[in-house]
């Protein structure tokens, strides 16, 4: 490729928004180069765990339950074509503590969009999964056709069908834009110079790097800490057979049963500290390992005193209230920032693809307001979960 090349569209960041982004607009027929600065699925990305959970609750916001429910078809269409299987139907289970809204929420929208759900008593959870803690829960929700997706590998799988389609891929970091109207080009750390009518920045964690100005107070990058352990010898409980990908919503941690062999997942959903994703240390610390420990010792008492096989730091990157941003810069016309994940994006990759090719290609829908730049505010506080 020569400095003067020129695209419908070029995509910067090759996680989940951007590689998703490059596939729905190759596939409307724009000639798209997609460009990322470590490579798709990095292990500094927030793509690049292992796995991530795929449900359609979420309280009263009807707006993410759709699009859940739609990525999820196009995930297991994807995966179908390809013969990959990256989605594992552990069936996702909110324990209920007393008085707490957010289930009871999530089942009246479940219902309204005829999305399957159980409602368990306490005798039914410990019934049929003996092997959870129940301390302070009341009843729990099972979603029975939702699960997990293999993160990195799905997101890999993306970009190489991408670029199988035809879209032009190469690793670099983009430098920041200058100027305002029409952007007629970005450059690259290597000296690369890429022309294209439309530029989609989907860079997670670096978006306010890329643009310290305007989002360094609006999207706030956090460090998140994860734990894989291994169950005993010869012991089948823990399996996604026999038990289900939970949330503990009121405690805020979760945890997704033995796939492939990985270990048994456990993270608390709480935003951590501020994090650069170039250069944060990723060594997890004594306190983040104390806590998952409790976690276990609470919901899985039988793994109290497990041994840690794996364990990694990634991060979110949170906007104020967790709705994505994805909108024009007001700066550029032909700009758009897509990001905002807020540790819940993921799932949602096909349909924030879907629905940024709908607006680049002119077809007159209007932003959704909750992903408007105008939205975000500077204070966290927080209100998707």
């Amino acid at each position: 490729m020569g400095d003067d090349s020129t695209y419908d569209v070029a995509v910067i960041g090759a996680g989940v928004f951007g590689a998703w982004t490059a596939y729905q607009l190759e596939r409307s027929s724009k000639r798209v180069i997609l460009i990322d600065a470590y490579g798709s699925g990095n292990s500094r990305s927030s793509s690049g765990d292992e796995s991530r959970i795929i449900r359609m609750g979420y309280g009263a916001d009807e707006i993410y339950t759709r699009s859940a429910l739609r990525s999820l078809q196009l995930w297991q269409e994807l995966f179908t074509r390809v013969d990959q299987p990256l989605f594992h139907q552990t069936g996702v289970l909110w324990l209920a503590q007393k008085g707490d809204p957010y289930p009871v929420k999530t089942a009246e929208t479940l219902r309204k969009l005829d999305v399957p759900f159980d409602s368990l008593t306490v005798a039914e959870i410990r019934r049929r999964y003996p092997q959870i803690g129940l301390e302070r829960i009341s009843w729990a929700l099972l979603e029975p056709e939702s699960g997990v997706l293999m993160a990195r590998r799905a997101v890999q799988t993306v970009t190489r069908e991408a670029i199988r389609n035809g879209v032009e891929y190469f690793q670099d970091a983009v430098k920041t834009p200058e100027g305002s109207g029409s952007l007629n080009e970005i450059t690259t750390a290597g000296g690369r110079r890429i022309s294209a009518g439309n530029y989609v920045f989907a860079c997670g964690p670096w978006l306010p790097k890329v643009f310290p100005d305007l989002l360094a107070d609006r999207i706030q990058t956090t460090r998140q800490e994860v734990f894989y352990f291994g169950a005993p010898a010869g012991n089948r409980s823990f399996l996604a057979t026999e038990l289900p990908t939970w949330i503990d919503f009121k405690d805020e941690a979760y945890g997704l049963p033995d796939l492939e062999g990985r270990g048994v997942k456990i993270a608390i959903d709480r935003h951590g500290p501020a994090f650069d994703p170039d250069a944060g240390n990723r060594v997890v610390s004594d306190e983040g390992l104390t806590e998952a420990r409790q976690c276990l010792a609470r919901r899985l008492p039988a793994l109290k005193y497990a041994p840690v096989i794996e364990a990694r730091v990634c991060q979110y990157e949170n906007t104020a209230n967790g709705d994505f941003l994805i909108d024009r810069h007001p700066r550029f016309d032909n700009v758009w920032l897509v990001g905002g994940g807020s540790g819940h994006g993921f799932k949602h990759g096909p349909v924030v693809g879907e629905y940024v090719a709908t607006r680049i290609a002119g077809n007159n829908e209007e932003i959704e307001p909750r992903f408007s730049l105008e939205s975000k505010a500077s204070e966290q506080k927080r209100a998707v979960f």
